[in-house]
C-alpha cells in the first residue's frame, strides 16, 4: 500500500464523534477521527514500513501520523529522526501517546528521552517522561539505572508543581509507574508521591483536574499489580 491508499482507507474508517473526541482534546485539521482499534487491519496488511510510516506521518493528518506510530521501525531511526518527529507532534496525543510510544521500542530510547527531558519545552519534555512510562511498564528492571532513576523522582519531587501543564501529567504518570512497574525504587516512588502530594493540572477551555499520584499508586497496590510489565509497548 503506498500514502495515497491508506490515507483513502483511514478516511472511510473516520466517525464524527471521534473526531470530535479527538479536537476537544487538542487535535486540528486535517483529521478524519479513526479509533486506534479500527486501525488494526490496516496495520496487519502493512506491518512494518518506516518509508510508509514517514510519508504518512508529514502529512499532518493526525490519523495518519498516529498510523505512522503503529508502522514505524523505531530501530532504524536516528535522534535526528525522533526530533523532528516531536517538532511536528504539536499536542500531547502526539507526543505522549505516538511518539514517546515509537521511541520507547528504540535501542536510543534513554537518551532521546533525557535530552527531551531536560530541554525545557513543554510537549519535549512531556514526551521524555512518557517514553520513561512505556520503558518502565514493559521493559526488565535490569536495563535501568537505579541512581539514574532514584535522580529523576528528586527532580520531579522539586520541579512538578511549577512544570509546563502537560509535562506534569506525564511526571506525575513516571511517579506512578516508577512504584508500580520498577520495584527496587518502589518505596522510594510512594515516598516522593507523598511529598508531591496533590498537583493541580490546568486544562485550556477546561476545568482544573488533580493528580493523585500517592492515592492511585495506593489503588494499584491494593489490586496486586505491583510488578506489572505489558507484553507490548505499540498496539
Amino acid at each position: 500500500m503506498n500514502a495515497e491508499m491508506v490515507i483513502q482507507e483511514l478516511e472511510a474508517l473516520g466517525k464524527e464523534r471521534t473526531k470530535k473526541m479527538y479536537m476537544s482534546n487538542g487535535a486540528h485539521e486535517p483529521l478524519f477521527g479513526v479509533a486506534t482499534g479500527a486501525m488494526k487491519p490496516i496495520a496487519k496488511k502493512i506491518k512494518i514500513d518506516q518509508a510508509l510510516a514517514e510519508e504518512l506521518y508529514a502529512t499532518g493528518n493526525y490519523d495518519a501520523m498516529y498510523f505512522a506510530g503503529v508502522i514505524a521501525d523505531p530501530k532504524a531511526m536516528t535522534a535526528e529522526d525522533f526530533d523532528r518527529w516531536i517538532d511536528s507532534a504539536y499536542f500531547y496525543m502526539l507526543s505522549d501517546y505516538v511518539v514517546a510510544v515509537t521511541l520507547a521500542e528504540a535501542p536510543i530510547a534513554q537518551e532521546v528521552a533525557d535530552a527531551w527531558i531536560a530541554s525545557g519545552e513543554e510537549l519535549r519534555m512531556s514526551a521524555g517522561w512518557s517514553c520513561y512510562c512505556w520503558l518502565l511498564g514493559n521493559r526488565k528492571d535490569s536495563e535501568f539505572s537505579d541512581s539514574k532513576l532514584a535522580h529523576m523522582l528528586e527532580l520531579v519531587k522539586n520541579t512538578i508543581h511549577n512544570a509546563p501543564e502537560r509535562t506534569k501529567s506525564a511526571m506525575n504518570n513516571f511517579l506512578y509507574t516508577v512504584a508500580i512497574s520498577y520495584v527496587p525504587l518502589h518505596n522510594q516512588a510512594v515516598e516522593t508521591a507523598q511529598e508531591v502530594g496533590p498537583v493541580e493540572m490546568k486544562r485550556d477551555n477546561k476545568k482544573s483536574s488533580t493528580l493523585h499520584a500517592y492515592e492511585n499508586i495506593q489503588k494499584e497496590v491494593a489490586r496486586g499489580r505491583l510488578g506489572f510489565k505489558r507484553k507490548y509497548v505499540r498496539c
